[in-house]
């Protein structure tokens, strides 16, 4: 079993698409590290060996990946809030923050809809 930057690779599929399995690693950049290490791309994960392992592990220490990543965007979107943009207002409401629209949609970011009832009218 590979486990690079504390992710247990996927053993039953390609190298190219296991390395996606790591946060901050898409296809693309998977292909990068594989054509760096001189790996094959349709390899499977369980055939690698441990050098090959290795030299993925070297490349990836380069690129923000896993806990650093998250970490990263995390206070990237604090500093928003602290300074008060309107992008970290959107983040702090749980609105969408890059302009779509909220009327109808939006039930990814704002959750469950939350029904509020009528006024009731007092009759005289």
């Amino acid at each position: 079993m590979a486990r690079i930057a504390g992710v247990n690779l996927p053993k039953e599929k390609r190298v190219e698409i296991g390395l996606t399995a790591i946060y901050g690693v898409g296809r693309n950049l998977s292909k990068q590290i594989l054509k760096e290490a001189k790996i094959d791309i349709n390899k499977k994960v369980e055939v690698l060996t441990e050098p090959e392992i290795a030299s993925i592990r070297e490349i990836l220490v380069r690129f923000a990946t896993e806990g650093d990543l998250k970490r990263k965007i995390a206070m990237d979107i604090k500093r928003l809030q602290e300074i008060g943009t309107y992008r970290g207002i959107r983040h702090k409401k749980g609105l969408p923050v890059r302009g779509q629209r909220t009327r109808y949609n939006c039930r990814t970011r704002k959750g469950k809809r939350k029904t509020v009832a009528n006024k009731k009218i007092i009759a005289k």
